[in-house]
């Protein structure tokens, strides 16, 4: 099935074909007066070069004014054999199909509605033919029936035309398409960009690249560029403040060596002050006693770091390299 993007807005007509396997453009003049153009020649000259095929409007009250509007626009140097003229279903425009296919020439009889139109332009020998999905339903008729209408008279009866479902306006109608069968779909940029997207492809996307990190990256990697360090004969005071300032909820209490003491967290100041009140601060912060602290190394990868905050139930480890620390791990860091 063919892909067309259904646009005017050059931006948009730049993101779509980056994706590189769309098969053409088709545009109108609302869209084009929506988005101010006055000057329509330029644009479609300009559009024509960007994509692979250009789908644009040759209107006319007679047969003989849509094929002189076509002409007059390939004239502006239009590759007759990258452009579709659209035309409305009429009698003049049928008759205007089948003099613009005698001459070789690409035509999109759109505007469709019913069957009756559809087999009209079929007969005419039209290359696409364009029924307006949600146009109609919006007018409460069964588009999709009709669309089913239209696949079958082509297959039936070998017509060499291709069913264009137009008027998409979600993703739902591009489901609908594809089951009935279309030779073609043009969709909104809209609505394009909506089709691969799924929560459970996004959650399963997300889960992927979580655990390709964790067993592929360091903790020395992911630390941050700050080793929150203080000398035992810090005041507390003091090292509250410098563990607010490192953005931690500890700090690592290390001698006047640089030898490793412990770490003082958050956690044992609550529970300090609980015990002592605000007699703690006359405190140095070597003058409490210290546990073996939780601890990972530099080189480890993240998987192993998760699997330590998981077994104890803590949110910072203190990161160590050779023994001597380089600085914390947050669990929000993996």
């Amino acid at each position: 099935m063919e892909l067309y993007l259904d646009s005017a807005d050059i931006k948009e007509i730049q993101d779509a074909f980056k994706l590189g396997f769309l098969n053409g453009l088709t545009t109108t003049p609302t869209f084009m007066h929506r988005g101010g153009v006055t000057d329509i020649d330029s644009l479609i000259v300009k559009l024509s070069k960007m994509v692979p095929v250009l789908q644009i409007e040759a209107l006319g009250d007679k047969a003989e004014d849509i094929v002189k509007e076509a002409k007059r626009q390939l004239d502006l140097g239009l590759d007759p054999k990258k452009t579709v003229f659209k035309i409305p279903v009429s009698l003049e425009g049928v008759k205007g199909c089948y003099l613009l296919r005698k001459e070789g020439l690409l035509v999109n009889v759109h505007l469709v509605y019913t069957l009756q139109q559809a087999y009209m332009a079929m007969q005419a020998g039209a290359t696409y033919v364009c029924p307006l999905v949600g146009r109609l339903q919006d007018q409460g008729h069964d588009a999709l029936e009709l669309v089913k209408q239209c696949v079958t008279a082509v297959d039936h009866y070998k017509y060499d035309t291709k069913i264009m479902f137009s008027s998409v306006r979600h993703a739902e109608h591009v489901r609908n398409a594809i089951n009935l069968g279309v030779h073609t779909i043009t969709v909104p940029w809209k609505v394009m960009k909506a089709l691969t997207e799924n929560n459970f492809t996004s959650l399963g996307t997300q889960q992927f690249v979580e655990h390709t990190r964790l067993i592929t990256t360091k903790v020395k990697d992911v630390i941050r560029n700050v080793n929150p360090v203080v000398k035992a004969d810090t005041a507390l005071a003091d090292a509250i403040v410098k563990m607010t300032e490192y953005g931690y909820g500890c700090v690592t209490v290390v001698n006047a060596s640089g030898q490793l003491v412990g770490v003082f967290t958050d956690g044992d100041l609550r529970r300090r002050i609980q015990a002592e009140g605000r007699d703690v601060l006359n405190h140095k912060i070597g003058d409490f006693q210290y546990k073996q602290p939780i601890s990972v190394d530099a080189n480890s990868l993240l998987n192993e770091a998760a699997d330590v905050f998981k077994k104890t139930n803590v949110d910072t480890l203190l990161v160590t390299d050779g023994g001597k620390p380089v600085g914390m791990l947050d669990i929000q860091d993996i």
